[in-house]
């Protein structure tokens, strides 16, 4: 599967087809939003497993909503209950993409660790001033290691949860693709990733009531990235092009 390159000024047209989405029926996906949030907070305190459950089952809401948003595109009716599309389809591999997200969460958190508590341990037996600057430094280097760890696995799941449920591409496959389109449109991405870093923090202001229209707003902006990123429209032919055997032209 192939996709496109796309400029930093593009992020503007997928908030605002974002903003768009939400407001085609903004009823329906606030109701969406609260269900999606109590699922969330309802599965982490689920005892001894309630801190993995979470993360598994965010991509499967995420391709939900995903889902109402494709909906919506196709001139469908948007339902509350396109939430759990996911559970209807694909969900073996939506499941798998939820275990991929818990893995690379955990992987990362525990690399950071082992760096910076290495770090500390080192500081600790030299003791004095110079160890305590070996164990800040190696802190500091660990929380490093976890956002960049952090930040290539969000670049994997960008677009999986729509390459998986929409497109019907493998969960692992899905995730290679979603990286490498990420790293082909890195300054978009890291345009966009700072646009929606400033909405979220705005969106919490108001006891986190912002975050009801956040939500669908970024599964719009989401959905209008996969689709001028992985269906970019096909280029008409230029009128002066005319083909050189009459045949190809019947």
């Amino acid at each position: 599967m192939r996709f496109g390159t796309v400029e930093p000024a593009h992020t503007l047209q997928w908030l605002a087809a974002g903003w768009r989405v939400f407001l085609a029926n903004p009823g329906i996906w606030i109701a969406q939003t609260v269900i999606l949030i109590a699922i969330l907070a309802a599965l982490g305190f689920v005892p001894l497993l309630g801190w993995a459950a979470a993360p598994v089952a965010l991509p499967m809401l995420a391709a939900g909503m995903l889902a109402g948003v494709e909906a919506l595109r196709r001139d469908e009716a948007l339902r509350v209950d396109h939430l759990f599309e996911g559970l209807r389809r694909r969900t073996g591999e939506l499941l798998l993409l939820g275990a991929c997200h818990l893995a690379g969460a955990l992987a990362a958190a525990l690399i950071a660790a082992v760096v910076g508590g290495s770090a500390v341990l080192t500081g600790m037996l030299i003791g004095a001033l110079a160890g305590a600057g070996v164990a800040a430094g190696g802190v500091m280097f660990g929380v490093l290691v976890f956002t960049v760890l952090w930040t290539l696995l969000i670049m994997a799941l960008c677009f999986a949860p729509a390459l998986v449920l929409l497109d019907g591409v493998p969960p692992l496959e899905a995730m290679k693709l979603s990286a490498r389109a990420c790293f082909a449109n890195l300054l978009t991405f890291i345009v966009l990733a700072a646009m929606l870093y400033v909405l979220v923090w705005i969106a919490m202001l108001p006891a986190g009531l912002g975050m009801l229209v956040l939500v669908p707003v970024i599964a719009g902006t989401l959905h209008a990235a996969w689709v001028q990123v992985f269906k970019p429209p096909l280029a008409l032919p230029s009128p002066d092009d005319k083909p050189e055997n009459p045949v190809d032209a019947s």
